[in-house]
């Protein structure tokens, strides 16, 4: 009996330097992938020839490190190219991680290392904003954004490894992630949904120190009005969105819920439509980043 062929994979990781694009590379190498940093887009097709099409690896898995030090018109060719090498069946993800000015700016701090882009004396925050212009066409055919403003090296990490590198090709993957509008709207939210209007268990004494995980609050949530209203309204809006998402060929689908906190609210509410969403669509994850903030759940 003749065995299935090994999935060929390519994985384009690119970014704003100091965001993580090292440590997602480190990640997909533990994982088995022939890895490359700041690989020039002119050798991409010989490398891919090389490495996917005739390599020895297991899998055929590349992945490759594409920053700002690229010239601008070679930048401008990678969308053809990765169109070309999705229609020779080799499934194709474009990562693109980012993080916000200050987050950049304190990283360098830390670390006294340069800017690839500082020169002569430069200011970083220029660099900074330099670099941005320079990949917005990457941006651009982004198939997920990560931003790591608030995540940890090992969080980044996870992340590689259960959405990228466990993503099934031709498969969709969904996050719903929950969030405190007080702390900011996710940066890589394909949709955002706001339970503000909800009752918010922080008003109820006993209930305030508990999260959206507990019992009490749980409870407290199912028998308050219009909740499940809101929970049919969002299911019914993604049942019937996301086909439509993946047969655009989207690989990555992030569903951003919030309430003020990130606390009560959007973590029940991130439970409750995850579990909804699981009866239709594999696979679906959760993150709960307000109760980060809060040094408890996942």
């Amino acid at each position: 009996m003749t065995e299935p062929a090994a999935e060929k994979r390519l994985i384009i990781i690119s970014g704003l330097s100091g965001a993580g694009k090292t440590i997602a590379l480190h990640a997909l190498e533990d994982l088995g992938y022939y890895c490359i940093d700041n690989l020039p887009v002119g050798f991409l097709r010989s490398v891919v020839a090389e490495i996917v099409d005739g390599g020895e690896q297991p899998g055929h898995l590349l992945a490759v490190g594409i920053d700002a030090r690229n010239r601008a018109s070679d930048l401008a060719e990678l969308p053809a190219l990765i169109q070309e090498f999705r229609d020779r069946d080799i499934s194709t993800d474009v990562v693109f991680i980012q993080a916000g000015r200050d987050t950049l700016l304190k990283r360098y701090s830390e670390s006294r290392r340069r800017h690839p882009l500082v020169q002569n004396g430069g200011e970083l925050r220029d660099a900074i904003r330099t670099e941005r212009e320079i990949l917005a066409e990457v941006v651009n055919i982004a198939d997920l954004i990560i931003d790591t403003s608030q995540t940890s090296i090992y969080e980044l990490a996870e992340t590689i490894r259960k959405r990228v590198d466990r993503r099934q090709k031709r498969t969709l993957s969904v996050l719903i992630e929950s969030f405190g509008f007080k702390h900011g709207i996710p940066a890589d939210a394909d949709f955002v949904f706001d339970l503000r209007a909800l009752p918010n268990p922080y008003w109820t004494l006993k209930l305030r120190g508990m999260t959206g995980l507990d019992p009490e609050v749980i409870h407290f949530l199912d028998a308050a009005e219009n909740v499940n209203d809101m929970h049919d309204d969002i299911v019914a809006f993604l049942t019937r969105w996301i086909p439509r998402w993946k047969s655009a060929g989207r690989g990555y689908l992030t569903v951003a819920i919030g309430c003020t906190g990130g606390q009560h609210r959007s973590v029940y509410m991130t439970e409750r439509v995850a579990r909804s969403l699981e009866g239709v669509h594999e696979p679906v994850s959760i993150r709960h980043s307000g109760l980060k903030r809060l040094g408890t759940g996942r």
